[in-house]
């Protein structure tokens, strides 16, 4: 397995990742078998954004004595509500998901506090000048989330964050086909590169000036 910096946390992460979202529906064994395998091939980052009690528990109960081996992901402003998951601002309600995530993981910090998906410049706005980055700050302060990271699938928003220097990672979706659809595609018509029609298959610059943003703020990998 090969391994890099993770933009600027200066954590070394593997370069292939383990993905949460199908751990929703799993039995404790099988989630249990599917970290194994990642420690075994050498994964040690993880992606945690399912606020499904079943699932947390199923994982904090894998990661038990291993905790350390690995570099959590979670997100912030996840919950599960009226049985289905969603994405929320309501800040009492980010701060109950993201205490029940270290409780259910059975660890009291989280490695990469990941800010859950900021798509717009009104949503933008809402997260950086309002209460979510605020407590982003102050779990980050006392230690419990060590670096703060945000999602998004819009170039614009995506380089603004980074520009801001709030961020230490960003988490994108980078698809070749992705970079031809127009930047401000909703996500669910993204997903069906129906951005494509607006853009007429032309490359987004908006898309590189974000990438070379984020290369350009990666820290450098140790002698």
């Amino acid at each position: 397995m090969n391994y890099r910096i993770l933009g600027r946390t200066g954590l070394k992460v593997s370069e292939i990742g383990l993905g949460g979202e199908w751990f929703n529906g799993l039995s404790q064994e099988e989630s249990t078998a599917i970290v194994d395998a990642a420690a075994k091939s050498g994964i040690n980052y993880i992606d945690i954004f399912m606020p499904q009690a079943p699932t947390r528990d199923h994982l904090g109960i894998a990661l038990k004595g291993r905790r350390d081996q690995f570099i959590i992901q979670g997100h912030l402003c996840t919950i599960y509500e009226d049985g289905q998951y969603t994405r929320t601002r309501d800040i009492e309600k980010t701060k109950h998901s993201f205490q029940d995530l270290l409780t259910r993981l059975q660890t009291d910090y989280i490695d990469v506090g990941m800010i859950h998906y900021v798509d717009s410049e009104e949503d933008f706005r809402t997260v950086f000048d309002g209460p979510v980055l605020e407590y982003a700050k102050e779990l980050k302060a006392k230690g419990v989330i060590h670096h703060i990271g945000m999602s998004s699938h819009n170039p614009h928003i995506a380089l603004k964050a980074v520009e801001s220097g709030c961020i230490d990672v960003l988490m994108f979706s980078i698809n070749p086909a992705y970079d031809m659809e127009s930047a401000d595609t909703d996500i669910y018509d993204l997903m069906e590169f129906k951005g494509m029609e607006k853009s007429g298959l032309v490359v987004d610059e908006a898309r590189q000036r974000l990438y070379s943003a984020c290369e350009s703020e990666v820290l450098p990998s140790p002698s």
